[in-house]
């Protein structure tokens, strides 16, 4: 992907925490940081979008990943530029050449289960089946490893509470860690700097809709699976999504039937695979640093 092509991006910085007063069991009064929430309104060519509540951490990768995933656009080469202004709480997307049926495809919203209320629009689910996701397995070892590296990594969670975390891994090593007020805006900011970075599918292969290749990545998310949550690791390309929690019904039959390696409750050594468990290589002494952790094709040495 041609970095000249690639949209211009403002860098918008706000405080991730705030400090509270509180008072304790023991009646004494205390100061406390808490997550940051902040409206930010998303106009799309001057035209109001969406309002996203948010921590705020990465809102330009945010705002692309948004329309990436709600399939408004195809790629981030599509958008010239991206200017938020947190002074007055928005997000100004200006496109190179407009979004075709932009009314119609926004006409049908639906507030999914996501913490902070996310919202998608049109029928996802109709455009399920034209998902095909690549070959891919993890092994045992590589899944401890990277749960193990989520819990040593440093977090607004760790310092504050009340936001959900989601990563990109490609092996054991941890490419991006994104938190936010709902999980479905973690993952959204996940799929923004996706698409922004260099290529690095080998030459000659068949390019993803996202700069990074998908088809060697793990998503890890601290939220349960919702069916949207898989629609949109589906949607990066991404096969394998490991959670700290559980998965619901619907994520659940939208897994199975996307052949997505669906993980849950992922602690310690401790996890259960709802779904597509032959992309999970199972080991006899499986434990983080036994071997080189790897994501390797199905039927591949």
């Amino acid at each position: 992907m041609s970095t000249a092509a690639l949209p211009r991006l403002t860098q918008a910085i706000a405080p991730l925490t705030r400090a509270v007063q509180v008072v304790d069991e023991h009646r004494q009064t205390r100061q406390l940081d808490i997550p940051a929430e902040r409206a930010l309104t998303v106009y799309v060519d001057k035209r109001e979008l969406v309002t996203l509540m948010t921590l705020g951490a990465h809102p330009e990768w945010l705002v692309l990943g948004y329309l990436l995933n709600q399939r408004l656009i195809r790629a981030a080469t599509e958008i010239e530029s991206i200017t938020v202004d947190w002074e007055v709480g928005a997000a100004a997307v200006k496109t190179r050449h407009g979004i075709m049926d932009l009314t119609e495809k926004t006409a049908k919203r639906v507030v999914t289960t996501g913490c902070g209320q996310g919202s998608v629009f049109g029928d996802l689910m109709a455009d399920v089946d034209t998902i095909a996701l690549p070959d891919a397995t993890l092994t045992q070892s590589a899944l401890y490893g990277i749960v193990n590296t989520i819990r040593l990594h440093d977090s607004v969670y760790k310092a504050a509470g009340s936001v959900h975390g989601c990563a990109l891994f490609q092996g054991d090593t941890l490419l991006m860690f994104v938190e936010d007020v709902g999980r479905h805006n973690a993952i959204d900011a996940i799929a923004g700097w996706m698409a922004l970075q260099p290529s690095d599918s080998p030459p000659g292969s068949v390019q993803q809709r996202s700069g990074l290749r998908a088809d060697n990545k793990v998503f890890y998310t601290t939220g349960r699976l919702t069916s949207e949550m898989v629609i949109k690791s589906a949607q990066m390309g991404v096969p394998i999504v490991i959670s700290r929690s559980g998965i619901t019904q619907m994520g659940h039959a939208v897994a199975q039937r996307l052949n997505l390696c669906a993980i849950g409750r992922a602690t310690n050594k401790r996890f259960l695979c709802f779904s597509a468990p032959q992309r999970l290589v199972f080991e006899a002494q499986a434990y983080p640093g036994a071997d080189p952790l790897i994501i390797h094709p199905l039927g591949a040495s």
